[in-house]
């Protein structure tokens, strides 16, 4: 998600008018149940496209009896000031004490090991409002996540506290006109809820409710993947520890002419409130349920049987986005390592991997056609152009993102672990940050995404993924072997860290803590250190002095 919406795409279907951002395409959420995870952790991720990635820790904080708490506008504003959350839009009642939590570009974990993702979506045109358009609604989707940080230590409660704030001050998207979903995590259970704004008509004195919102919890032997895409489908509100809704979510379609009770049908959320969805979604869907359960149905043949098949659109299969549910018991356990690897997918051997495009054979010493050393998942625009590869939506996008690991019988300073990443995920390092440290390293908080800097993490890492392209077939391979090792030495380590954080809480919670937050700022450096090195090691390897011109002589 990012709040800059320059470049606009109009989507035309059913006669509905969408104005969507390629960067909202960039969030991806995986969560899996307690009981669905190889360790019973409670997991909640979150894959971003966005520039804002520094990362902070924002303290507890006690506040007088009638303080204000503001609300803002620009907190994804990755050209502000660390900790500047931009324009104030309006003031609601600040509570008396506040709780820690780690802030991104989004914020998503607190000390108490709630977290959040989220991943915008498109919704009808009638729905959609704009605040350079003169919108009254003032709450975006990042503000009520940093209030439900900041106020709440359960899913639920977070859940009804990010709903009344919509409902009271009015939803504002911020990326784009685009509606949004959240996945909300505790120790105990997850919450899918989808927001939908309400249009113009709305102010603070209409009497309306200034958001139109469905919830749905995750059972615990399951797992779910929300593609920038709705997946909500029946609301049984007789069952409310399964399902939750605004007290508009139907009577808004009705008055708006998008569903009659009269005919019988069902009231399906996902059908009456979305529009058509695009491949960027149903390739998603389709990767992630075909994984998980492939055993629930016959899933669409996507395998690639030869380097052609994704050229033939005409044979192309495009099925009702009904089969795909909206959440599923995995036939087998998911680990954390699985929802990294997800997040990192390219699509690979199927008919969306770009690498398999014919464009990139060339001819070898003996005549045959290989890949070309330059083969790579992410493509850039003007190697599209120059090749004639068509541009697939891939998981592993680039921006930021976490996988938060809610572990609920260890104490909740040790027991959520924020695995964090910069830039591409398929490139970067997930480094586990404890929910209950006090600070982050300068050198992960550090970035103009218009100056580079040394000091930067990000930066540190984006050269290397620059670098790659000198010869990406090789040079990836001398990425993963350094970036999979410095990864396998925090899993290996993990329960060492465990027993040693959780003998010193019995101590003194605070010595834990400190503990914890040395360990993760040396962590952070030894990563930065490891991308500089690489960048020594690219540049010198695979410098174009050392690749000939095939004119010598």
């Amino acid at each position: 998600m990012t709040q800059r919406s320059s470049v606009k795409i109009g989507l035309s279907c059913l006669g509905i008018l969408l104005l969507i951002t390629p960067d909202i395409w960039g969030c991806t959420i995986v969560v899996a149940g307690k009981q669905a995870t190889v360790d019973g952790s409670v997991i909640v991720s979150h894959t971003d496209g966005g520039a804002e990635s520094r990362i902070h820790v924002v303290p507890a904080m006690r506040f007088k009896k009638g303080a204000q708490a503001p609300v803002y506008w620009g907190i994804q504003n990755g050209k502000s000031a660390l900790r500047d959350y931009g324009e104030i839009l309006g003031y609601i009642p600040q509570v008396e004490q506040t709780h820690a939590y780690i802030h991104s570009g989004m914020p998503h974990i607190n000390e108490y090991q709630l977290a959040i993702g989220e991943s915008t979506s498109a919704q009808r045109q009638e729905l959609c409002v704009a605040k350079e358009k003169g919108a009254k609604q003032i709450m975006t989707v990042e503000q009520t996540m940093v209030f439900a940080l900041q106020r709440c230590k359960t899913a639920k409660g977070a859940v009804k506290l990010i709903t009344s704030l919509m409902e009271k001050y009015g939803f504002l998207p911020s990326c784009g006109e685009g509606s949004e979903i959240l996945a909300i995590g505790d120790t105990q259970e997850v919450w899918i809820l989808e927001l939908l704004s309400v249009g113009y008509d709305w102010t603070p004195d209409s009497g309306k409710l200034g958001v139109i919102w469905a919830a749905q919890r995750l059972p615990d032997d399951h797992v779910a993947m929300v593609p920038n895409f709705s997946v909500i489908k029946e609301i049984d509100l007789a069952r409310p520890d399964e399902f939750m809704a605004s007290e508009n979510y139907m009577q808004e379609a009705i008055d708006r002419g998008w569903y009659d009770p009269e005919k019988g049908k069902p009231f399906i959320w996902q059908e009456v409130y979305a529009p058509l969805t695009a491949e960027y979604a149903i390739s998603r869907f389709w990767l992630f349920y075909s994984q998980q359960a492939p055993s629930l149905r016959k899933w669409p043949q996507r395998s690639l049987s030869n380097p052609y098949k994704s050229y033939d659109n005409y044979h192309a299969t495009f099925e009702p986005l009904a089969i795909y549910p909206t959440t599923v018991k995995p036939e087998k356990k998911i680990s954390l390592q699985d929802v990294m690897a997800f997040q990192r997918s390219v699509f690979a051997g199927t008919v969306y991997d770009m690498t398999s495009d014919v464009d990139w054979l060339v001819p070898d010493e003996n005549g045959h056609l290989k890949k070309s050393p330059l083969t790579t998942p992410f493509p850039t625009r003007d190697m599209r152009e120059l090749l004639d590869i068509n541009w697939r939506r891939n998981v592993s996008r680039g921006g930021f993102g976490m996988i938060a690991q809610l572990r609920g019988w260890l104490p909740d300073g040790l027991g959520g672990i924020y695995w964090f990443y910069l830039d591409n995920q398929y490139t970067s390092t997930y480094v586990p940050i404890y929910c209950g440290v006090r600070e982050i390293s300068t050198l992960y908080n550090t970035y103009d995404p218009d100056r580079y800097s040394d000091d930067s993490a990000r930066w540190a890492i984006d050269f290397v993924d620059n670098l790659l392209y000198l010869k990406w077939q090789a040079a990836i391979k001398d990425l993963w072997q350094v970036r999979n090792a410095m990864e396998k030495t925090f899993f290996d380590a993990q329960a060492d860290v465990d027993q040693k954080a959780t003998a010193m809480y019995e101590q003194s919670p605070d010595k834990a803590r400190k503990y914890l937050t040395g360990l993760t700022m040396q962590r952070m450096a030894d990563v930065v250190k490891m991308y500089r090195d690489l960048r020594n090691l690219l540049i010198s390897k695979y410098t174009n002095n050392k690749q000939g011109s095939g004119m010598d002589g």
